[in-house]
């Protein structure tokens, strides 16, 4: 089961202000958040471990 987290919780994860990641999702370099309500937006965990993998790999090959 996948888990959604909270803005708080992705900031303790990727340590970057709103903004930059706000960027990053719009030049497709982060994944999207859900609209979970009028004023709640979440990401999928599984997503974002998986954008941290994809650094870390990065990070090793280049």
């Amino acid at each position: 089961m996948n888990r959604i987290l909270t803005r708080a919780q992705l900031k303790k994860i990727v340590p970057y202000s709103a903004t930059h990641l706000a960027r990053l999702e719009r030049a497709g370099k982060f994944p999207k958040r859900i609209k979970l309500s009028p004023s709640r937006v979440g990401w999928l965990a599984s997503e974002v471990d998986q954008w941290i993998i994809d650094r870390a790999e990065a990070r090793n090959n280049g």
